[in-house]
Parts: structure tokens; C-alpha cells; sequence
């Protein structure tokens, strides 16, 4: 399993083919980089043809691959390409006329909408918008309708949650955008008569999710417009009636050319989205017209001939009613713009590092790769040459060999990279290295640590069994396994001691998950005892005085979170000597003094044992270092005078001070405490990261994601160590690691160990084959989220972050889109925006007659004058009511005003309540399960409301956190005791919780611990929950940040076990005790049925009483 290769004239050759996966994924990344090469070189069939749209007359299909738009004849054949720009192109629908076909498009600095002809050409942009906007249809007078979230509101009377897109019209000369309804609409279709389907949105779930049965799934709606309302709008004086009746998903209806007969795509079956037909005038009656099992229809679009087409499986269908579908052959021949090899250079973002014992050289993985340079120069090398990842590099003990974890053959292993010649001394200007696998074949294994006598090597093998492997011998041993718990690679922590005989590991042992403690593990014996058993969390450990002592991180003493997670922490000191203890606790006098009273003798007795030592470790002899563990609890040393928000920290070899990083102001700054003098100093601000002693504990260096940099003891210097690391970037090769790589985490990870049943290997090998199909991240991140949707569970599917730079300035104002004439019209001004603190006087009617000198006018592209502001000190002039001139200020835009409107959200709900109850019920929302949050509810809940005779406690609209024991505990309070000096009442107990009647309003966007939070109130009995059913989602997600840092996917980890129904919360529904719905016609009228039921409820609950 080793491999030696020469670094002068055969690093080139061999780059390709050196240490890209070895048999089977190296075997899929090689056959993923050929079959690229070949594809561009010749006509190809191409695959992952997703979105797609029929022409209105059916002769021709729009479609997009590879980021391009192209079209091919119905009955297939030779594709035409209609956009080649290097930016993502995708999301064709026709004009009605079939001349034209709009498009989104990245290619201007965001995600605008375009427009190009049938035939190709220069596209014509759309939309010049901050935001996203997405075109769902194409009408006949030639308005586009588009989704899109301006960042604000425009109908002031919308009653739900701010922050989802909404639906708007434009044309396809970009006029003014309007708005069409403040409802979030997912997809459309309008008949002749000006009826309209849609598929709503109720809340976050992700979009390629399958099987889901749930409250949030999709639904179909029918809207008819008030008699005499032309004006395309969806609005509270239609009428609305849900047409789909299935507990899952009902999504994509499009209209037959009846009006009344739509097809739509459902998973009714229970097996994966199919096309379904139905009627308005019979909507409980629907026809399964497909009848896929295991691979979703997507993408549902129809022509005026009744012809279907569709998405299924990455290839193109057609289908007309009552017949079978029939695959669309489809050829392109295409030129590609990915370049195989890319080169950087990257002199920041490693995200790990080792320092030589003798200091002269770092290593460090970057972007993936093993890096080393030399600690005085710029010069850097690179040991390895992967588009798979690397991670956790160590040195070994003389230096020669460098240990790191890789993930290759579909698992993570143990790899060394060796000096081979003697005449190499250091990494950085070696000739000839040698790689080879150091952990068994097909083994998880990762965090490598050689012992400092260079005898053993240690790491993790399937993340929780602490394995030692003789590096001479091979042999292995395992210290313990099935203890820990591991939630993110590389959270679980050990440290070999000076001498090689003892490791400190974290320790969670009976169910310490959450409050871990530190171990000591005597590697010849085998004994494992318990150090700290406190409780609190214990972390961040390390040997001090050469042994004789452990410091580590605690959060006993410090201040916690009101709620959630979170608290200060402390450094501490435990000795396992109790002379060192009390020589650690001598002042300097003290010393002075010891020193000028020993006698000739006891000098040169000392100068022998230290000469003693010196030779031991020349030759490598340590004694076995003995720990006295007995009463250690006496021995323990808080080194930190206050608690703080710590980062690292490390005790100097004499013990006479600390190093550490705290949050001191805006930041972490490095400090030193004089241990002896009892003071602290700031040595840097704005400095934080890892620490790495040197070998010879004289210098520390402070790794972080922005570099690294060395801090010598002595005299208190820090100098930042420059690295240039060339590295080459293979997009299709890593693309294919990416996407092994997901698969395996999930088949080692997911909460529930036969994945739910799902045929996991089937679906990695269906989904592989459309890698060499796939030249950006946009159809990657869809690639994965298919595959992950299959496993039927919250937290998962694919993100990519696509680089955008536009951005709008927000003024704090809700615009009266009525007003069509010069200047922008304020109907409402948010109270903590940018001009109600600008000026108090501003008020709704008054005028903003210019931005920057330009007049915006609200019959034209008036948000255009507010685009790329935020954050810039504009000039504006505004002209209040019943004044003659303008007056003139400076304010600088916010990027964003959603906390603005939260605030509006919940101060409507509260007036709501107020005025219904007549001021005996209080109203709290919680906004997240964070601190907070909680700190929110409880200061309104026993501040603004003490009064109150009841509460009511919102949790829709929250998308989770870690707070269900906190909102319990603090709503479960009983009543025991009242103060009542000389007869004045002053207080009660619990005083620190609600004792009075409570409810809680629950909806189908509450989310993760949003849904437990819920159960746990229910089932304690605390109160009735009320309002729309909430989907179980109830799990703890890992989201990993992929080799590429644009992309992160989620992996459901741990479940939660309801233990009163014995079932996992995750996909069990929770039932409210009151059943109540939002309608989408009160909410455009601004009403919350769900809030006036509770009101209902608890006034009469109170008056029960």
C-alpha cells in the first residue's frame, strides 16, 4: 500500500493519478474525468435534464443542461444551444406566442430574469432587482409572473410572517415590477376566465424532500377573482378553495386548454412524485396518468395540444393524456467552458496545522490537501495532490514523517508521507517522499497523534474507539469504544502525556453527552478514570509541568445562558503531584528565598538530576511519569481570576503563566495572567485560534482561520508566519469525491442505522451516473439534495451559496405602491428604521422627492434608485404634509429591515390580544429556540404581563434551536408560596417562572425544536396547543461545510425519542388539542383566526377559574 515517487520530472506525470482514490473511488473519479473529456469532444446524449417547458403550440421543448438554455423538437433530436455565457442559465417557460422563452440568469453580479429568442441571440435582461427573482409563468398580454422577496412589504394589511418571496408581474420590456399577492406561490396556472391554481407554501422544508406526509407539505388552491376584478390580482375579495385533499406532497399544476381539466404532480401513491390529473369542477377525482416507483416526475408543463412534458430521472418525457410516456431522444454538441486543472494560490484558510519538533517547519491542510512550509520563509510545498480531502496533520516524533487522516477507497484512513533520503532533512526542500496507508484497509479512522516517544500513533476508528497502533510492531490496541459520541468529525479530543503512558480523552460516558467530562487512560493497563465528574461541560484539556498536571476548560463557575446553550467558562489546574502543587503556589519571594537558603550540596544534587534528565531524553528514556489520583479534588486550581468567553489557552512549562484568548471587547484578544504576581495583560487584540506549543515550549503558535502566527514567550513578540500554497483544482474529480463522500456520511451518521429502509446503495448508484452531466455547483447542490430527499427526514438536502454581489438599501418604510406620480409616497414608517430614527417628525403621507439627486418615480423603475446603497451615506431630501420645501439629510440605508418588521409582526399580534381580552391576557412570541429569545419571553411574560391572568406563547414561525426544557420549565410553574409583609402582597414563588394558564399557538412552518418544544408542553400537561398541526422534525442536524466551502449539506444525527408515546418524534405529526387554520383570505385581510381561537380559549379558561 505504499507508493514512491521522485519530486523532479515525475511530480508532473503523476499529479493525476497520485493519491486520487485508490480502487473504487479512484476508479469512479478517473472514469467521471473521462467520460467528461470524451463528452466535450463529441455529440453527447446529456443527462440531469431538469428544468424544463413545452412550447405553447408542442413542437419544441426549452430546457436547460449544464447551465445553458437550449430547445429540441418535441419528437426529438439535435439540441439547440441558445445561451452559452459562462454564468448559470436555467428555469425556460415559452411567451405565449412561442417566439420568445424567459429565463433566470447569474450573469450580472445576481439572479436576474432574461429573455432571449427562440432561435438564440444576445439575451435581453428582464429584471435589474436585488434579490432573487424566479418567473413561474408567461401570459398572453405578455406579463411575466416572477417570485421574489424585496426584503420589505407592500400590502400593509398582509397578517402572516414577514420574509418569504411573494408574487409579482413585470412585463418583457422589465416594466416597473407590481405586486399581484403578498402570498408566498411556489407555482401557477391561469385558465382563459382569469381563474388561477397554485401550489402554496407553508414553511421551510426542503424542496426536494420525498415521502413526506405532513401539515407543511404542498397543496393545491384554487383562487377566482371577484366579479369585475381585471386586475390580475390575488387579493381578499376572491374566493379560494384548497383542491387537494392529500396529506403529502400536491405540487406543479398547469391548466389543460378546457380551463377547468389541470394535471399536477403528486406523491399520493405513497411511491414518488407522478403525474396526476383532475378537475375544478371534480377536484376530489384524480387519475394517476404515470406510475414511477422509485425516481420523482419533476418539472410538469404543458402545451395548448394537451401534450405533457416532463423531468424524470435527468431525462426528458412526453406524454399526452391516456397515452403511455415517451423518452425525448435529445443529442447536443457543446464546447466546455470548465477547465479540467485550475491553479491557485492560497496564502490564508487552512484548517489545520502541526509544528516540527524542531520547529523549523509547519504543516497544515489546505482546501483539502497537506501543505508544509518553513517557519522562516515563504516557502511552501505540497505533500499531497488529491481532489479528495485531507485533514488532522502531525508530525511524528523525529520529524521525518508526517501523519494526517484521508479519505480514500470510500473510507477515512491514516496516511504518512516520509522523508526517504537521509540527506532530506526538512518536507519543504525534500527530493523524494514516500506516501503509504498506516490504518487497516477499509477502516474509518481519522486524528492522527504520535506519542512523543515516536513509539505509537493514536486516532479514532469509526469516531468513537480510541485505537493506539505500535508504529514499528503494527500492532494495535483499543483503549475504549462505544463511550463517546461523536457529533462533528473531529469533536472528540485526547492528548498523549510528556512520558507516552497516559492519553486525556473527553469522556460521556452514561448519557454525559451534553455535559462532558475529562478522562485519563493509562495505555499499558488499560484503566480509564474519570478526572472531573463535575457535570458542567469539561473541555479543551492538556498536560501541564511536564506532566504533573492537567489544566482545562469548565463552565462551573461561569455565567450560563439564560436559556439554550452557552455559558463562561474558567480555566483550571488539577495536580497529580501534591508537591508540584504547592511548589506551583509559592510566590516569588518565596522561591528567592528557598534558593538563597539551600546549601552548596542540594545546589549540585539538582544540577545533577538535571543533567540526569537532560541525558534521559537525549536517549529517549522517560520514566513512566506517577500520577497520584487519590483526593486529586483537593488539588485543583481555578487560574482564570474571572469568568470569561475563552478560546485556547497554555500554561508555560515553569507554570509562572498562562496564555489564553478571551473576549475582552469586539473581539477575542491574547492575554497573559503573571501567575505569580496575580496580573493579566493584553498582548494582542483581535487575535484567535489554536494554540501549538513548540517542543521545546519556548514559542507558541496561534493557528486560526486567517493564518498563523508565532508568539515568542520570552519577550512577548508575535509575528505572523507567511505560507503560498499552489494548489490545483480539479471541479469534475472533485465533484465526484464530494458526492462519495455525502453518501458514505450518511450511511455512518444518519439517526437511525437502516437509513428508514431506504435502498441507499441504489440510490447512490442512480445518482453517480449524472456526475459527468454536471459542470457547476447550482445542478450539484440539486444532484444531492435528490438523493439526500429520498431519505424522507428534516435537516438534509444540499446548499450552495452562489457569490452575489447587489444588495438594496431600506429606508424603515412601507412605499405606497398606489401613488404613481414623482417622488415615493410613505405609508408607514417602521419604528427602528433608518428614518424614524433619522427624524421622529417623518410620518406616513409625507415624500421622498430625491435620492442622491435622482427623483425616483413610482410608475417606473423606481427601486433601481435604492440598489447597492446599504450601508452608504446617501443624501435624500423628504417633504413632510403641509410644507412648502423638502428638507434635506444624510442616512446611511440598512442592508436589511427584517428586524423591523418582526417587531411590526408582533406588535400587531400583541394590540390583537390586547383589544380582544381587554388587557387580562398577555401575548409573547418566540422567535427562536435561543437565549435570546427566551430572555424575550420571560421578560415580557413577568415584566409587561405580570398582571395578566393567562398567556398566550406563540412558537409558529420558529425555525428551532435548543430550548424545549426552558420554555417548559419556565411555563410549568405551580403556585406554592406568597410574600406578604404586614398584609402588602410584594411576590410569589416560583418568581422566576409563569404560574397562570397558558397556551401555545403552534403552525406548519414550527420547525426541529419547535415541534419537541410543543410535544413537551402537551404531554407535560402544562396547557392546550392550538392552531395548525406541526410536522415531527424533531432532530439534532450536523450541516457540514463541504471541501468546497460554498456547499453544505445535512445529515439528521440524532433522534429524539418521545418516551410517552415510545416512537421518535421525527415524521409523527403533532396534533393540536384545538384545530384552527389561517385561510389565505384572512390573512391578506390582516386576521390570525389561530390567535382569536386562544383569546377564545383562555378567557374562557380564566373565567372557569
Amino acid at each position: 500500500m505504499s507508493k514512491d515517487f521522485s519530486f523532479r520530472g515525475k511530480m508532473h506525470k503523476l499529479h493525476c493519478f497520485f493519491n486520487i482514490f485508490d480502487m473504487h473511488s479512484r476508479t469512479i473519479l478517473v472514469s467521471v474525468a473521462a467520460l467528461a473529456l470524451t463528452l466535450s469532444a463529441t455529440a453527447q446524449t446529456p443527462s440531469w435534464v431538469r428544468r424544463n417547458s413545452i412550447s405553447p403550440d408542442g413542437s419544441t421543448i426549452a430546457f436547460s443542461y449544464k447551465g445553458d438554455i437550449y430547445t429540441v423538437p418535441s419528437s426529438g433530436g439535435q439540441a439547440r444551444q441558445l445561451t452559452s455565457n459562462q454564468a448559470f442559465d436555467s428555469n425556460p417557460i415559452w411567451t405565449r406566442d412561442g417566439k420568445n422563452i424567459v429565463f433566470i440568469s447569474y450573469r450580472e453580479s445576481g439572479k436576474d430574469i432574461y429573455m432571449t429568442s427562440e432561435n438564440g441571440g444576445v439575451p435581453r435582461r428582464i429584471t435589474n432587482l436585488p434579490g432573487n427573482e424566479t418567473p413561474l409563468a408567461v401570459l398572453p398580454d405578455g406579463s411575466i409572473l416572477f417570485s421574489w422577496y424585496n426584503g420589505s412589504v407592500e400590502s400593509e394589511s398582509y397578517g402572516d410572517f414577514p420574509g418569504t418571496a411573494q408574487l409579482y408581474r413585470t412585463d418583457i420590456h422589465g416594466a416597473a415590477p407590481e405586486l399581484v399577492t403578498s402570498l408566498p406561490v411556489k407555482a401557477l396556472s391561469i385558465n382563459s376566465e382569469g381563474t388561477i391554481i397554485y401550489e402554496d407554501y407553508k414553511g421551510y422544508e426542503d424542496e426536494l424532500r420525498k415521502h413526506h406526509t405532513s401539515s407543511v407539505t404542498r397543496d393545491i388552491w384554487k383562487y377566482v377573482p371577484a366579479a369585475g376584478d381585471k386586475s390580475l390580482c390575488i387579493n381578499s375579495n376572491g374566493s379560494f378553495t384548497k383542491l387537494s385533499d392529500y396529506k403529502g406532497e400536491d405540487r406543479n399544476p398547469v391548466f389543460a386548454a378546457d380551463g377547468d381539466t389541470f394535471y399536477y404532480l403528486s406523491e399520493r401513491d405513497g411511491k414518488t412524485s407522478n403525474v396526476y390529473r383532475s378537475s375544478l369542477s371534480a377536484p376530489q377525482t384524480s387519475v394517476q396518468l404515470t406510475f414511477e416507483t422509485r425516481n420523482p416526475v419533476r418539472f410538469l408543463s404543458i402545451s395548448e395540444d394537451g401534450t405533457l412534458a416532463f423531468s424524470l430521472n435527468g431525462d426528458l418525457y412526453t406524454m399526452k393524456d391516456g397515452a403511455l410516456p415517451a423518452k425525448v431522444p435529445i443529442t447536443v454538441t457543446r464546447d466546455e467552458n470548465e477547465r479540467e486543472i485550475q491553479k491557485y494560490n492560497y496564502s490564508s484558510g487552512a484548517s489545520s496545522m502541526a509544528v516540527s519538533p524542531d520547529g523549523k517547519e509547519i504543516a497544515m491542510i489546505i482546501r483539502g490537501d497537506v501543505f508544509v512550509t518553513s517557519a522562516d520563509y515563504k516557502t511552501t510545498r505540497r505533500i499531497t495532490n488529491t481532489p479528495v480531502q485531507e485533514r488532522n496533520v502531525d508530525f511524528s516524533a523525529d520529524g521525518r514523517e508526517i501523519y494526517y487522516s484521508s479519505e480514500r477507497n470510500g473510507h477515512w484512513g491514516i496516511w504518512k508521507t516520509s522523508l526517504v533520503r537521509k540527506e532530506d532533512k526538512m518536507f519543504t526542500y525534500a527530493v523524494q517522499t514516500k506516501e503509504e496507508l498506516v490504518s487497516t484497509p477499509g477502516e474509518t479512522c481519522f486524528q492522527p497523534d504520535v506519542s512523543p516517544d515516536g513509539k505509537w500513533v493514536a486516532y479514532y476508528r469509526d469516531r468513537t474507539e480510541l485505537v493506539i497502533k505500535n508504529i514499528k510492531s503494527g500492532k494495535e490496541k483499543s483503549l475504549f469504544k462505544g463511550i463517546n459520541y461523536s457529533y462533528q468529525d473531529g469533536d472528540q479530543g485526547f492528548e498523549w502525556s510528556p512520558d507516552s503512558h497516559y492519553i486525556l480523552c473527553n469522556w460521556q460516558a452514561n448519557g454525559g453527552w451534553n455535559n462532558s467530562d475529562v478522562a485519563l487512560i493509562d495505555i499499558e493497563t488499560g484503566e480509564i478514570t474519570n478526572l472531573t465528574r463535575s457535570g458542567y461541560s469539561d473541555s479543551n484539556f492538556k498536560w501541564a509541568l511536564g506532566g504533573k498536571a492537567m489544566t482545562w476548560e469548565s463552565d462551573k463557575n461561569g455565567y450560563r445562558s439564560h436559556g439554550s446553550w452557552g455559558a463562561e467558562s474558567d480555566i483550571y489546574i488539577m495536580f497529580f503531584d501534591g508537591k508540584a502543587m504547592t511548589d506551583f503556589g509559592r510566590s516569588k519571594e518565596e522561591i528567592d528565598i528557598d534558593n538563597m537558603l539551600k546549601s552548596e550540596k542540594e545546589l549540585k544534587a539538582e544540577k545533577k538530576e538535571e543533567k540526569k534528565d537532560s541525558l534521559d531524553k537525549a536517549k529517549n528514556k522517560v520514566e513512566k511519569l506517577k500520577l497520584s489520583l487519590d483526593q486529586r479534588d483537593d488539588r485543583i486550581i481555578r487560574l482564570t481570576p474571572s469568568s470569561n468567553m475563552m478560546g485556547d489557552h497554555f500554561l508555560s512549562p515553569d507554570g509562572d503563566k498562562l496564555y489564553f484568548t478571551q473576549r475582552l471587547e469586539r473581539g477575542y484578544d491574547l492575554c497573559v495572567r503573571d501567575l505569580q504576581e496575580g496580573s493579566i495583560s493584553v498582548l494582542a487584540k483581535g487575535v484567535s485560534g489554536s494554540f501549538y506549543p513548540s517542543k521545546d515550549g519556548k514559542s507558541l503558535y496561534i493557528f486560526s482561520g486567517r493564518g498563523i502566527s508565532k508568539l515568542t514567550l520570552a519577550g512577548g513578540k508575535t509575528e505572523s508566519i507567511a505560507f503560498s500554497g499552489e494548489y490545483e483544482y480539479r471541479p469534475a474529480e472533485e465533484r465526484a469525491y464530494m458526492f462519495e463522500h455525502v453518501w458514505k456520511q450518511v450511511e455512518e451518521k444518519f439517526y437511525v442505522e437502516d437509513i428508514q429502509g431506504v435502498d441507499w446503495k441504489y440510490y447512490h448508484d442512480n445518482y453517480v451516473a449524472f456526475l459527468p452531466h454536471i459542470n457547476n455547483n447550482f445542478d450539484f447542490q440539486d444532484l444531492l439534495s435528490e438523493m439526500l430527499g429520498e431519505l424522507n427526514a428534516s435537516h438534509t438536502g444540499a446548499r450552495y451559496s452562489a457569490s452575489t454581489t447587489r444588495n438594496m438599501g431600506y429606508l424603515g418604510v412601507i412605499y405606497d405602491t398606489s401613488w404613481k406620480g414623482k417622488g415615493l409616497k410613505i405609508k408607514e414608517i417602521l419604528p427602528g428604521g433608518v428614518l424614524s430614527l433619522a427624524d421622529s417628525d417623518i410620518k406616513a403621507g409625507d415624500m421622498i422627492e430625491s435620492i442622491e439627486g435622482v427623483t425616483p418615480d413610482m410608475s417606473g423603475d423606481w427601486m433601481s434608485v435604492l440598489a447597492d446603497k446599504a450601508g452608504k451615506r446617501i443624501c435624500i431630501t423628504v417633504r413632510k404634509q403641509g410644507s412648502k420645501k423638502a428638507e434635506e439629510m444624510f442616512v446611511v440605508p440598512s442592508g436589511s429591515e427584517s428586524r423591523q418588521l418582526y417587531r411590526r409582526w408582533v406588535k400587531q399580534r400583541e394590540d390583537m390580544v390586547e383589544k380582544l381580552s381587554n388587557g387580562r391576557i398577555g401575548y409573547v412570541h418566540i422567535e427562536g429556540m435561543d437565549s435570546d429569545s427566551f430572555r424575550e419571553m420571560f421578560s415580557k411574560a413577568l415584566g409587561k404581563y405580570r398582571t395578566c391572568e393567562a398567556l398566550i406563547v406563540d412558537t409558529r414561525h420558529n425555525g428551532g434551536g435548543w430550548l424545549h426544557d426552558d420554555v417548559v420549565t419556565f411555563l410549568g410553574g405551580k403556585l406554592y408560596t406568597k410574600y406578604i409583609p404586614r398584609g402588602q402582597f410584594i411576590g410569589d414563588e416560583p418568581f422566576t417562572k409563569w404560574n397562570k394558564p397558558s397556551c401555545m399557538l403552534i403552525g406548519e412552518d414550527n420547525y426541529s425544536d419547535a415541534s419537541g418544544t410543543p410535544l413537551a408542553y402537551q404531554q407535560l400537561g402544562i396547557g392546550k396547543l392550538i392552531g395548525a398541526p406541526i410536522p415531527g422534525t424533531m432532530t439534532a442536524v450536523w450541516w457540514e461545510t463541504l471541501i468546497d466551502n460554498t456547499l453544505v449539506f445535512g445529515i439528521p444525527q440524532v433522534g429524539s425519542w418521545s418516551v410517552a408515546d415510545k416512537r421518535f418524534i421525527e415524521n409523527n405529526q403533532i396534533e393540536p388539542d384545538i384545530l384552527v387554520y389561517n385561510d389565505p383570505a384572512s390573512v391578506l385581510r390582516g386576521e390570525d383566526k389561530q390567535l382569536e381561537a386562544a383569546v377564545k380559549e383562555m378567557l374562557k379558561e380564566i373565567s372557569d377559574k
